[in-house]
């Protein structure tokens, strides 16, 4: 056993965190440990690591396993160079190396059978080191995090703070600890830095214990699942999928097992009230008293109903035409990239890329924030847009959540606007709470429920996930699934951009828009196939610029009522289709209560992209039915 915690209790003030939470690692276990923001990981970690105290319970470490965690990595000199920093992680193997120098030296004077067990017990210590592979990791996992060799000649204090935290993470790292702690890892990390991560963190020798809201990255590390709930922990074998179908069929379990219970107590309660008064059956009401008494009360586990209940939606349709963009270069003093692309209405563009490349600011850009640095861009007709970034997710305001809102909008009643707060969770006294007291998770709330009052068509998101729990994530991509606008958006969160895009805007040194899902782009990526689609549709979108438009005779009659029955015969079939399509659609949400499906998480994650495939294929559908009716109502 290399750890374990049992029983824990810790409270601040009046506040109880955690109240009866366990936790073991024997081996080598990947642990996730998930909830709700605020509900004692970071806390029980804490404890873990030993950095904070507890108030009752039991915490046994053996002396022999070392724990790491992000906090405890500290740089005690800002000055040094970063190589340093890391090279200090490796100082016993280098004095190893040195030795080994050394002895290699004197064998060409002494080659004595004594100096060469000496040179030999030497190398077998380096290499159990490893000797031989140390400075290559070192710079291996260095440039995944996104730095260049000549970062390494930097002192640590020419930093950001931020850039800091991905250093102290590497050294991390590079001290392979016995038991790896780690709070939301991906946090600030490209795509291709957390995927590496991933990679990095399942091959892992030794335990890790990680907190996350990355669902995708809990699916493709974790063995095992530690919730917290309500301060107590329950264990749950598996990955993140695993774990979502396991709590549902215990939930019901669970529940069906309290109503038994409390029918059983009802019957027990009734007997005791008719005999308890008898003389002859006094003693038996008693018995049954006492077997009450003794009797282990369970508490009805139903699923936990707070989450958002935000639905966006738009005050006018808008053009069919969204957005047109053509060499838009972008950036500060000089560009960082350019793109050309188009947007048509109910589009969901999901746009990714390398950290520092751009993406956020491409977005500052198309809502004005920024001016352009060459190229133009052109919205559609009627097209309104709303924002969302991260500084406006961080809002400072002495207001109150409700006059925040309220001020937007003037007109509304209070009734509407403690409706729409109570959507994203502030209800009672919580609507009066001032928004410099709220966390960063209730800051991105409010800031979506004025987003969400606007009823704008184009939605234009810079990572709206960001310090969001998963509960409150899953109800954002169910609100927007069902959001009969456009979006585009930037997001690092590749569950998010699996559900949400249908298109993926790669942003680099030569800007592509690919008509792909991401599932299907991160496939491609992985082929290595994406430069050859990209040629491809670059080819065809010059070919079209080529074509010139032919000009158009007007119709005969005979013509229009042709061109009107083909579109009413379109229409029909169209309405077929989606019946049959939402028909479909029901019996595939129906296998995620199969358990050949919910045991096994690869085969859930398939049947998710299947589900993803049907919700695209409803809406193009949907989308050519609109574009048929107006067609229609044009002709008459």
């Amino acid at each position: 056993m290399k750890l374990q915690v049992s029983n824990i209790y810790k409270s601040y003030g009046a506040q109880d965190v955690l109240a009866g939470a366990s936790l073991q690692v024997k081996g080598t276990e990947k642990i996730g440990l998930v909830g709700r923001n605020g509900c004692g990981k970071t806390t029980l970690m804490n404890i873990i690591s030993g950095k904070e105290d507890y108030d009752k319970g039991e915490r046994i470490v053996p002396n022999a396993v070392r724990i790491g965690s992000l906090s405890q990595t500290v740089f005690d000199d800002k000055k040094q160079t970063v190589l340093e920093a890391l090279e200090a992680v490796f100082a016993t193997l280098r004095e190893v190396e040195a030795e080994l120098n050394e002895q290699a030296a004197l064998l060409a004077e002494d080659a004595s059978e004594k100096q060469l067990e000496k040179y030999d017990r030497l190398q077998t210590r380096f290499e159990a080191l490893g000797g031989y592979d140390y400075e290559h990791e070192l710079r291996s996992v260095f440039f995944h995090f996104g730095f260049e060799e000549s970062d390494l000649s930097k002192r640590l204090n020419e930093f950001s703070s931020g850039q800091q935290t991905r250093i102290a993470l590497v050294k991390l790292l590079l001290e392979k600890p016995d038991v790896l702690l780690l709070d939301e890892p991906t946090n600030h990390l490209d795509l291709d830095s957390i995927e590496w991560l991933e990679s990095y963190i399942g091959r892992y020798p030794s335990a890790v214990i990680l907190v996350s809201h990355d669902r995708m990255f809990l699916d493709h590390v974790c063995d095992e699942i530690v919730e917290i709930d309500r301060g107590k922990t329950m264990r749950f074998p598996g990955n993140y999928s695993h774990y979502v179908a396991a709590k549902e069929e215990w939930i019901k379990k669970n529940h069906d097992a309290y109503v038994r219970q409390q029918e059983e107590i009802q019957r027990m309660e009734a007997l005791i009230e008719k005999f308890r008064y008898k003389k002859n059956k006094a003693a038996f009401a008693q018995s049954k008293i006492k077997y009450l008494d003794r009797m282990e009360r369970l508490e009805d586990a139903t699923e936990d109903k707070s989450r958002l209940k935000a639905t966006f939606s738009s005050e006018r349709k808008g053009g069919n035409r969204v957005l047109e963009v053509e060499n838009l270069a972008f950036g500060y003093d000089n560009p960082l990239s350019s793109v050309s692309f188009e947007m048509f209405r109910q589009n969901r563009i999901g746009i990714v890329g390398p950290n520092g490349i751009g993406k956020s600011t491409l977005l500052k850009t198309l809502v004005g924030k920024l001016p352009a640095l060459g190229g133009e861009y052109t919205f559609g007709h009627q097209i309104d847009i709303g924002y969302f970034d991260q500084e406006t997710a961080a809002m400072h305001s002495s207001k109150t959540v409700i006059d925040t809102l309220w001020d937007d909008h003037p007109d509304a009643t209070q009734t509407q606007i403690r409706n729409v707060l109570a959507a994203f969770l502030f209800t009672g006294d919580e609507v009066f709470k001032e928004v410099n007291d709220l966390s960063g998770g209730e800051k991105v709330c409010l800031s979506l429920a004025r987003l969400m009052m606007n009823h704008d068509n184009l939605l234009v998101l810079d990572e709206p996930t960001n310090h969001l729990d998963i509960p409150a994530k899953e109800a954002l991509e169910n609100a927007l699934k069902n959001y009969d606008g456009t979006l585009l958006f930037v997001s690092h969160d590749r569950m998010f951009l699996s559900k949400m895009a249908d298109k993926i805007l790669e942003v680099g040194p030569k800007s592509r828009l690919f008509d792909l899902n991401y599932k299907e782009y991160a496939e491609k990526k992985k082929e290595g196939t994406l430069d050859q689609i990209g040629q491809a549709m670059a080819q065809s979108s010059r070919g079209a610029k080529k074509a010139l438009p032919k000009k158009e005779e007007p119709k005969t009659s005979a013509q229009l009522r042709q061109e009107k029955n083909s579109l009413q015969n379109r229409v029909s079939r169209l309405e077929e289709l989606l019946a049959k399509a939402e028909e479909e659609l029901e019996e595939l949400r129906e296998l995620r209560y199969d358990p050949e499906y919910y045991q096994d998480y690869r085969k859930m994650e398939e049947l998710d992209g299947r589900i993803d495939d049907k919700h695209n294929e409803i809406a193009n559908y949907t989308t050519e039915w609109e574009e048929k009716m107006s067609a229609l109502e044009l002709l008459g």
